[in-house]
């Protein structure tokens, strides 16, 4: 097996972290371009949201299904096959012709990105020594989130100086860079054991999951977690791109580094949910959200700006630790059980924008922040609820 330090070590984990780059960075590049398509093909905030959310869907759906795959066939040819697919659908995405175009694009996009964080821990854990596989998956994790990060750079910076299409031409560009990489980098499957792909015994480890209070409770914290945050990011780039404001695609990409308090919170997240509880942790989580949507009420964009990493490190918090009490809660199919998370994750994603954009029309910023608290309200029940299963008084 693969033991730390060892060239094959950092081969394959170098090339695991550039591939997580790449599907996160293709993933959230169009979020502050949100304005700018709502503007290039003449759509509603909540419709140029879609180009988003959409993705996030089949993203989300997909999961559960490389996992299963992958114990099949195995693991290097999916994700390097769905490598390919995001880059195709990039370079497809350049040539758009309308809004529509666009959405269905995005949606095929969805599927190929679900490949690589599907299969990606499982390949560790086939290849790696114990020793390796906690480091690598520290390094792995890292490199989602710089993904994510620097997808939302690059879409800033990308679209204020070479447009929609030139964005999209430079990431397809990118990723094919990126997809040969990897292809050359990741060592083949050595330890791999093909197992026979059996849908209703997965079907019923799926259904035990949610009839498990305690899972379902942190996948439902952590889907709407995620449905109130990322949306808020979206909605927030209109406020930001008019007056009094008035930032380019550029400056507005910049806000997402806002997420690196989240960084933060994540590796702190485990001491924390030691010392008060996990559920304690996401109820606290919860609260900082709320906090931070508050302070975003003040019209400066340095109280913004504050409360958007107030929101972070809130968010982070609750997902950490909601994501973790999945694996120590899962009494058999700890895989399963993760992706089921992420499922809920993804799907929390694609459906927030809707309804915050419900508020967003009666009440602009204001209205988002009220239909932000209202759920955070509901998340706060759940996570009370979670509290007392666990048995704290």
């Amino acid at each position: 097996m693969i033991a730390p330090h060892t060239a094959a070590f950092w081969r394959a984990t170098l090339a695991l972290c550039l591939g997580s780059f790449m599907v996160f960075a293709n993933l959230y590049v169009t979020q502050p371009l949100l304005p700018m398509i709502a503007e290039q093909f003449g759509v509603s905030a909540l419709q140029s949201s879609v180009s988003f959310t959409i993705t996030t869907f089949t993203l989300g759906i997909s999961l559960l299904f490389y996992g299963p795959l992958s114990d099949a066939v195995g693991r290097k040819g999916i994700m390097l096959f769905t490598m390919v697919g995001i880059t195709v659908t990039t370079t497809c995405l350049a040539f758009a012709g309308d809004y529509y175009n666009l959405l269905i694009l995005r949606a095929a996009q969805g599927f190929f990105l679900a490949g690589l964080p599907a299969i990606a821990v499982a390949y560790m854990s086939d290849e790696f020594n114990a020793d390796a596989l906690m480091i690598a998956v520290g390094i792995y994790i890292s490199g989602n989130s710089l993904g994510g990060i620097g997808g939302r750079l690059l879409g800033g910076f990308l679209g204020e100086n070479f447009g929609l299409t030139g964005t999209f031409e430079i990431m397809a560009l990118l990723s094919l860079s990126l997809t040969l990489v990897f292809a050359w980098l990741l060592p083949p499957s050595k330890r791999f054991t093909a197992k026979a792909l059996r849908p209703i015994p997965m079907l019923n480890q799926l259904g035990a999951h949610l009839a498990n209070k305690r899972l379902l409770l942190s996948y439902l914290i952590g889907g709407l977690s995620f449905f109130v945050f990322v949306n808020q990011y979206s909605f927030v780039t209109f406020v930001l791109k008019d007056s009094p404001y008035a930032l380019s695609a550029q400056y507005i990409g910049l806000l997402f580094l806002t997420y690196l308090s989240g960084t933060y919170a994540s590796a702190i997240s485990g001491k924390l949910g030691k010392r008060y509880s996990q559920p304690v942790c996401m109820m606290a989580g919860t609260v900082i959200i709320m906090l931070g949507s508050a302070v975003t009420l003040i019209p400066s964009l340095y109280a913004i700006i504050l409360g958007l990493l107030i929101n972070a490190f809130g968010f982070f918090l609750t997902h950490s630790t909601a994501s973790s009490w999945v694996s120590l809660n899962a009494k058999t199919g700890k895989a399963s059980a993760s992706s089921l998370y992420l499922t809920f994750y993804y799907l929390g994603a694609s459906s927030g924008g809707i309804y915050l954009n419900l508020f967003w029309q009666g009440g602009h910023w204001g209205g988002v922040v009220l239909g932000s608290w209202l759920m955070l309200l509901v998340i706060l029940a759940l996570g009370y609820k979670l509290r007392r299963l666990h048995g704290i008084s």
